[in-house]
């Protein structure tokens, strides 16, 4: 079991354990006192969980986030007086900086998100923390070094405010626009959520997707289909998004590369490197009829064996033709879904004894063990660095700033990929509902799955190593 799953276990433990506590207060008032307040206290219990209690947060927002920048990134010195921000340091306008702050949440904290206000030189960003923040934090300023240096940057807490003296923290830019970069995707979209900013405005880009994506296909079993049939379709649908989609930023077919292995079985097969992993719910042994789209055949396309073998000749056979000097693929710690481990994992295994090497490693998360909001706040907000409470490693934090303009495009790409498309079910929609009305957050203006609000934003946001 994952941590993250032993972390979701914990939490509906404990939340069916707090209603039972809730159910037998209600009964006692009921019985002892007003037999009519359960009937009216149930409902509005009920509400204010929704509103302010339903999100998946798995540490307190009192701890500390704990982070370690390596060698690329250097302390700079910046001083906060008056609620403007000054940096001590040239610099060059392209880096990315990260502000070390303590954030302490007021008492609206706790039932309004509390974020920090950026404004100077016609820039304006917001970055969004837990209810109930008391802990540091770190604010990515990426894109405002010129207020920052000139002394006008202004900084506001809503619902918060920033306490101690803050630590700026900057990492030389890399060029990445006029380098070969590939993406690798454990599935449809997961390029398009961690890196569409960045593939749509480099010189040459290659997507690689590992998986077709094709189970919890309940949605096309709604059309008439049985669960194998409807499998099948989604992950001929996933497939094709996985080529088609990258078109929209004007990157060739013939780059653009699905491998056709069975989502969540990359830990299957890399536990036995020679042995099969069939579809858990396609019933096909089979990954070259998602494969179909491919501009070019593979090594996996002799046998059509979904094995870690077989996988890993296809990503040599890749990492040989594109030549890629960038290469950018899940966190191993930050990102848990088991498919993205497996994903990273395979790609440096793959990489051992070639001849060519790339020079950058990008990393990117699109989940997190501890917290499923994140990046927290709306669409079009600035991304803040994610929860993480142990420092095990170092990397250099690297983030680019997306245009208004690139943020609709990579919206509309969002838009144009089948898995994002059917609606949220019921209970989550009027959860959201009550959220906009009681706790004032407001819903994408570009979709309603979550990951319209959560990855159109200011920034993209990697982690880097040179290799």
């Amino acid at each position: 079991m994952s941590r993250k799953q032993q972390l979701l276990k914990r939490h509906r433990r404990n939340k069916r354990l707090g209603v039972l506590a809730s159910l037998v207060l209600l009964v006692a008032l009921g019985l002892f006192a007003w037999w009519w307040l359960p009937l009216v206290l149930l409902p509005v219990l009920w509400a204010a969980h929704e509103a302010w209690f339903a999100d998946h947060l798995f540490y307190t927002p009192g701890e500390d986030y704990a982070y370690r920048f390596g060698e690329h990134t250097h302390e700079a010195p910046v001083t906060l007086r008056e609620g403007v921000l000054k940096a001590d340091v040239p610099l060059q306008g392209d880096e990315t900086l990260v502000l070390e702050v303590r954030v302490k949440s007021n008492w609206l904290g706790r039932l309004l998100d509390p974020r920090v206000e950026l404004q100077g030189a016609g820039l304006a960003d917001r970055q969004t923390f837990e209810r109930g923040v008391a802990g540091v934090r770190y604010l990515n300023l990426t894109g405002l070094a010129a207020p920052l240096q000139a002394g006008s940057l202004r900084v506001r807490g809503r619902h918060c405010r920033l306490q101690g003296e803050p630590r700026l923290w900057v990492t030389p830019s890399v060029e990445l626009q006029r380098r070969r970069v590939m993406v690798i995707a454990p599935h449809a979209d997961d390029a398009e959520l961690a890196a569409y900013g960045l593939y749509s405005q480099a010189e040459e880009t290659w997507v690689v997707t590992l998986t077709a994506g094709e189970i919890e296909a309940e949605h096309y079993q709604q059309m008439g289909l049985g669960k194998a049939e409807a499998a099948r379709l989604k992950g001929r649908l996933r497939a094709w998004d996985s080529i088609a989609v990258p078109r929209w930023a004007g990157v060739p077919e013939a780059r653009c590369v699905q491998l056709g292995y069975f989502c969540l079985q990359l830990p299957a097969m890399q536990a036995a490197p020679g042995q099969p992993a069939a579809s858990r719910e396609a019933d096909m042994a089979d990954i070259r009829p998602f494969r179909q789209f491919n501009p070019f055949p593979l090594p996996g396309d002799q046998d059509g064996a979904p094995t870690w073998q077989n996988l890993l000749a296809d990503l040599r056979a890749l990492l040989e033709l594109a030549r890629p000097e960038v290469l950018v693929m899940p966190h191993p710690q930050l990102d848990p879904h088991p498919d993205h481990i497996c994903a990273q994992a395979a790609v440096l295994e793959a990489l051992q004894g070639l001849a060519w090497q790339p020079q950058t490693l990008l990393c990117y998360a699109n989940h997190l063990h501890d917290n499923d909001r994140w990046p927290m706040g709306d669409s079009g907000d600035g991304v803040a660095l994610p929860p993480q409470l142990q420092a095990d490693q170092a990397w250099a934090p690297c983030s680019l700033v997306l245009s208004l303009a690139t943020q609709r495009d990579k919206a509309m790409a969002l838009g144009m990929m089948h898995d994002l498309q059917p609606s949220a079910p019921f209970k989550r929609r009027l959860r959201r509902l009550l959220q906009r009305w009681l706790a004032g957050r407001r819903p994408s203006p570009y979709g309603e799955n979550e990951f319209f609000r959560k990855a159109v934003r200011r920034h993209e946001l990697f982690w880097r190593r040179e290799l």
